[in-house]
């Protein structure tokens, strides 16, 4: 029960209806559990890695975890925190996203072996869905219950519109739990809006209680999700440099929610540690987490990278340009998701500085000898 206690414990906001309930359940038999993955990008990120080192404690302790790829819900996109009805995604751009999400997601689960890790797909059943079905599972909800969610609350009061796929959304999240016909799921707090209404499905339409596990958020004082900054979101595709350098651009504040979440170490005297070496801690961060997806020898090189680029204040990168090169072509290959769009998002996020100059034209072109910074983390030099 102490292993069970941990596990609903350790970076958990809240368990539903109730963690007793769920932990002698879990000492009386082994459960099946998910956790449900937007490929509404091809990188998972730090909020992802979250779920995924949860996922990983119940694998542990021998619970039947699934990885599911939401390929369908995906499709509709996630309403959550949106106020402007969110671009819909076609199938092949969903499973394009998703291809190597098991390859990223290895370092953390197992895939083989003993009690492997299932990775699913909600396509698998929500395709197969017809109009009727969707009438009789849509019974089982109000309008009232959907209408509720905060961010409705305020595009009515703003006048926007709210389209009726978008309601729709957590119904076909909360059919995945009846699918799979879970014990658990397992979600971000700010995903518990949609894992309720699985909660209400289950129990309306199998009578059985399905359990809910939120994890905490990785937030700064101000809210702000950290490691999805302007031009500093983290993923798990990245560089052990650039992820290393990431976690460094954390505020103090959250280190010691940050070891609890992404790190299996003792978070005993925590505290004072971090007040005694907030400096020190938050290299020591950097270099666990590192060296838990990519290895200690590469935790080893990117605290030496890191070090020599920020401290010594040389560029990481020395780069060639042709002539007259735009800003945004350059800095591609230094951007979250390699790509002309990601340079543009960068730029007009004020990310991008040459010279010391903030940039907000992707057309502006490079000369030769120009100091280029991309984010808070990645230094170019334009050489001949």
């Amino acid at each position: 029960m102490d292993e069970i206690d941990k596990v609903l414990t350790r970076g958990v906001q809240q368990v539903l209806p109730d963690k007793k309930g769920l932990a002698d359940l879990m000492a009386k038999r082994k459960i099946k559990l998910y956790q449900g993955f937007d490929p509404s990008m091809p990188s998972l990120h730090l909020g992802n890695f979250v779920g995924l080192m949860k996922l990983r404690q119940f694998q542990k302790l021998g619970h039947e975890v699934i990885f599911l790829v939401g390929d369908f819900t995906g499709m509709i996109g996630d309403p959550t925190d949106k106020l402007a009805v969110r671009k819909q995604l076609t199938r092949e751009q969903t499973l394009s996203n998703a291809k190597s999400w098991r390859h990223q997601a290895e370092s953390v689960l197992k895939f083989d072996g003993d009690n492997p890790a299932k990775i699913l797909f909600n396509s698998d059943w929500s395709d197969k869905l017809s109009f009727k079905d969707l009438i009789q599972i849509t019974s089982h909800i109000t309008h009232a219950q959907l209408i509720e969610r905060d961010m409705f609350q305020e595009r009515i009061k703003s006048g926007a519109d709210i389209r009726f796929h978008e309601l729709l959304y957590p119904i076909a999240q909360g059919y995945d739990s009846i699918a799979m016909d879970v014990d658990l799921e397992i979600g971000g707090n700010d995903q518990l809006f949609n894992m309720m209404v699985g909660r209400t499905l289950m129990k309306s339409i199998k009578n059985k209680e399905k359990y809910i596990l939120t994890t905490k958020l990785l937030v700064d004082k101000e809210g702000n999700k950290v490691g999805k900054t302007t031009g500093n979101a983290l993923f798990l595709d990245s560089t052990p440099e650039n992820f290393y350098a990431g976690i460094m651009s954390f505020p103090d504040e959250v280190l010691p929610l940050s070891f609890e979440l992404l790190t299996e170490i003792s978070l005993e005297g925590l505290p004072e540690k971090i007040k005694r070496d907030p400096m020190g801690e938050k290299k020591h961060l950097a270099f666990e987490i590192v060296k838990f997806l990519w290895g200690e020898s590469a935790g080893n090189s990117a605290q030496r990278a890191f070090e020599k680029t920020f401290q010594e204040k040389t560029p990481t990168f020395d780069i060639k340009v042709r002539a007259e090169e735009s800003l945004a072509k350059t800095i591609i290959p230094f951007t979250p998701r390699q790509s002309m769009s990601s340079a543009k998002e960068l730029i007009k996020q004020k990310a991008v500085d040459v010279n010391g100059v903030v940039i907000t034209d992707p057309n502006f072109v490079i000369k030769i000898g120009d100091k280029i910074k991309v984010g808070e983390r990645t230094f170019l030099k334009v050489s001949k």
